[in-house]
């Protein structure tokens, strides 16, 4: 089935059912807690009752489409409305990000409304790589209307950020690559989700896929030095389902030329077979960075 495209429906305001355009933000109270607190969110606290994690791929997929959103709270320092609580089905409960497309801040330099299908094209495209870099995502709809579904994901707090950035790790340097490949604009250090375990998740991919180049990261250790064999391997299968089926999935979040731009992209890193360098166009480096 394919996910309800924010673009294409009017949407109404959550609390009030009035029409609400997409370059109408709703007001940062309409989120928060009625006493108007801000207090720290535990989400090991949530009750899920007698309900189980999701195992395996299919019933996160379920999970995430299917299941009823009990939001909890907000993460305050996030740039758009970014929402976390429960999401639960009869069996299943995870913990979730939400962001709903109503709660995007315009931006000059990416279209209104559109945030949360490039985050849903983020997911797509890494899990073509078989990096798994991004969380499992979808677009729904949910309490404030259709927005992204995240599932959460647990750092290890035994990882210094700030210091595990700068390490040379082959799931940062893949990182790097996936980065390259979506034109990730915006890589800080609170985007890295380093996890028990040794696995590297990435969040936060609302500002991807420009038809500029905009790539501003944090991962620039290896800028010039060749790609490895591990990732040629999978540029070129990238290159092959972005011309394919993964192309017509990212259509349905992208636009054409968004879409071509990023396989020029895989195509121009297939023939100098090396990580990409700062341009001096735009700046290198996220503020702020963590």
């Amino acid at each position: 089935m394919t996910a309800p495209d924010p673009r294409d429906d009017p949407l109404e305001h959550p609390l009030t059912d009035e029409p609400l355009e997409l370059d109408d933000e709703l007001d940062d109270d309409e989120f928060e807690p009625d006493d108007g607190d801000v207090v720290e969110l535990d989400v090991a606290a949530f009750d899920h009752g007698d309900r189980r994690p999701p195992q395996g791929a299919d019933e996160v997929a379920t999970l995430l489409r299917e299941g009823v959103l009990d939001m909890e709270g907000r993460l305050l320092d996030a740039s758009n409305v970014t929402l976390i609580g429960a999401i639960r089905t009869d069996q299943l409960a995870a913990t979730c990000v939400y962001k709903p497309v109503a709660g995007e801040r315009p931006l000059w330099d990416f279209p209104d409304g559109t945030l949360a299908g490039r985050e849903i094209s983020a997911h797509l495209v890494s899990e073509a790589t078989g990096w798994s870099i991004v969380p499992p995502t979808v677009l729904r709809e949910g309490p404030f209307g259709p927005g992204m579904v995240q599932l959460w994901m647990d750092a290890d707090p035994a990882v210094e950020l700030t210091e595990f950035v700068r390490l040379d790790v082959p799931e940062l340097r893949r990182m790097a690559v996936f980065d390259a490949v979506v034109n990730n604009a915006d890589r800080k250090g609170g985007h890295i989700i380093p996890m028990r375990g040794g696995h590297v998740y990435g969040v936060d991919h609302g500002i991807c896929f420009s038809v500029d180049p905009k790539l501003r990261t944090l991962l620039w250790r290896w800028a010039g030095k060749p790609l490895l064999l591990e990732h040629l391997a999978v540029l070129e299968r990238l290159d092959e389902q972005l011309r394919g089926e993964l192309g017509e999935q990212l259509h349905e979040h992208l636009t054409r030329r968004e879409v071509r731009r990023t396989q020029q992209r895989v195509a121009e890193l297939l023939r100098t077979r090396v990580h990409p360098q700062p341009s001096g166009d735009w700046p290198a480096l996220p503020w702020p960075p963590f």
